[in-house]
């Protein structure tokens, strides 16, 4: 469980550094529903206020149903994109949720608050003497340090050397110190080792780690489950007039900190029949292989399970391959690929130019989805869910490489790319799990955060053969968590 036990010391200097910075802290109810439980106060100040603001009113914004626009927006229904068959080659439906419209252009903004406010509401975090500090492979330490600006606390963010520029250029206004460590996203032990360092040489930094912090697991279970679920909802209006039966299937996501996978959790509450599948990387098939590797499908760290992730819960792994994530983003983002969607395969010029909201793991998340459809059948009476965790914004500079490295992107290899990596998507690489193989990827976790990362291995055990004690404990606190989140608004306003 997350543990809410009372700093009294250290939370009465949160309220009054709240106050100093005009704070006032969204609740768990506030992010999922933010139309009706926001108030009319807060909805008039955020017509005066970018997307992107270092402004305290935009933890207002930490959530999926932002209406989208950059500057003074406010809420609506929940930001997906369905794909159209046309593209797919699947007669299934494909919903993916779209985190453009978060501050930073990303859902990790979220992630981090929910790892930060329960620290923050209890005092086990001191937002006037400690720093915050955020290891990721690229857009949770964005989104950390975010929300620590809006607090107006120091940050620290770690991720590893090889991530794209955008990300190194944006954080260096916004972060306090930026710790860039050996490897690209496959190198998470070297985030874990720069973060043990610091654990043990600097007593004024407390560590938020999104592969460990139950807050990612609780934040995507309550808010990004509940948006998928009213975007499933949404759909199944358009389908029933349409004379379709609509039947929720699945939902399909890349690893990464696996903290949006507890949004399967919880569609699987509200649809028991449907199906979890998690992707990684081909050239680092940890789950699927034991394997290790590079790759350059951004955002998905793997050579490790972590420790959020509810494997036992998990129905199917899917291995994508780096090179089709990274072409399909060229075919999306150029000029001849736009064109040739259009003019060739039909898509509409809306459709074509909504394929920017995909960044390189939305990109793989989609084709994770496809192989999902293909590999059961799905018919059109089916919904499979994604995430596009941010969009191509944050990958201007891939694409300046790929052109400098191959050359102008033509009509033959547009024509290649969508009937290759995309129609010929193929069921290989993937791998159901039964009983005997998701223990198999639970023992993983051993190696990682028992005995590198100091976890006790009854905690491990207790994540298998307990899971009311566990999972299903955590999925129980946002109510408890938003009790702390008003008393602490309180305490700002009477300070």
């Amino acid at each position: 469980m997350i543990d809410l036990t009372i700093n009294k010391e250290s939370l009465e200097q949160n309220i009054k550094k709240a106050k100093e910075n005009n704070v006032v802290l969204p609740t768990f109810a506030q992010m999922r529903n933010p139309d009706t439980q926001v108030t009319d106060e807060v909805k008039d100040k955020l017509k005066n206020v970018g997307l992107w603001d270092i402004n305290p009113l935009n933890l207002y914004r930490i959530t999926w149903k932002n209406e989208p626009k950059m500057q003074g927006g406010n809420y609506g229904k929940p930001n997906y994109i369905e794909l159209p068959s046309k593209l797919t080659g699947v007669d299934a439906k494909i919903i993916c949720m779209v985190g453009k419209y978060f501050p930073t252009g990303c859902h990790k903004v979220g992630a981090s608050f929910g790892c930060l406010v329960p620290r923050l509401v209890t005092g086990q975090f001191n937002s006037a003497t400690q720093k915050a500090v955020w290891p990721s492979t690229g857009n949770y330490c964005r989104g950390g340090a975010f929300n620590s600006k809006l607090l107006a606390c120091d940050s620290v963010a770690i991720l590893p050397e090889g991530m794209s520029r955008e990300r190194f250029d944006w954080l260096r206004t916004i972060a306090g110190e930026i710790i860039a460590t050996p490897g690209s996203e496959s190198n998470v032990k070297e985030i874990f080792d720069a973060t043990n360092d610091i654990r043990k040489n600097r007593k004024d930094a407390v560590i938020f780690n999104q592969f460990e912090e139950m807050g990612n697991y609780l934040w995507h279970f309550e808010v990004t489950g509940n948006a998928i679920s009213e975007a499933f909802d949404d759909l199944s209006i358009k389908m029933s007039e349409d004379g379709l039966a609509p039947n929720f299937a699945g939902i399909c996501l890349m690893s990464g900190s696996a903290g949006s996978m507890a949004a399967g959790d919880q569609l699987k509450q509200k649809y028991p029949n449907s199906k979890i599948a998690v992707g990684e990387a081909l050239q680092c098939p940890t789950i699927l292989n034991n394997g290790f590797g590079d790759h350059r499908i951004e955002g998905t760290g793997d050579k490790h399970i972590p420790w959020v992730h509810n494997v036992k819960n998990t129905d199917m792994v899917i291995a994508i391959d780096d090179e089709d994530a990274m072409q399909l983003l060229r075919l999306f983002n150029t000029e001849t690929g736009k064109e040739f969607l259009i003019k060739e395969i039909g898509m509409t010029e809306y459709d074509v130019e909504k394929l920017s909201y995909m960044g390189i793991s939305g990109v793989a998340n989609m084709l994770c989805a496809i192989k999902f459809a293909k590999h059961y059948e799905l018919t059109s009476n089916d919904v499979v869910a994604t995430i596009l965790t941010d969009s191509v914004e944050m990958y201007i500079s891939r694409l300046e490489e790929l052109q400098e490295a191959e050359g102008d992107y033509t009509v033959k290899k547009a024509v290649s790319d969508y009937t290759r990596r995309i129609l010929g998507a193929s069921t290989d690489h993937l791998l159901e799990l039964p009983y005997n193989e998701r223990k198999r990827v639970h023992n993983l976790k051993y190696y990682t955060w028992v005995e590198q990362q100091d976890r006790c291995v009854n905690d491990l055990n207790a994540q298998w053969y307990d899971q009311t004690n566990t999972f299903e404990s955590v999925q129980k606190q946002a109510s408890q968590i938003d009790e702390l989140i008003v008393e602490f608004n309180n305490k700002v306003s009477k300070c």
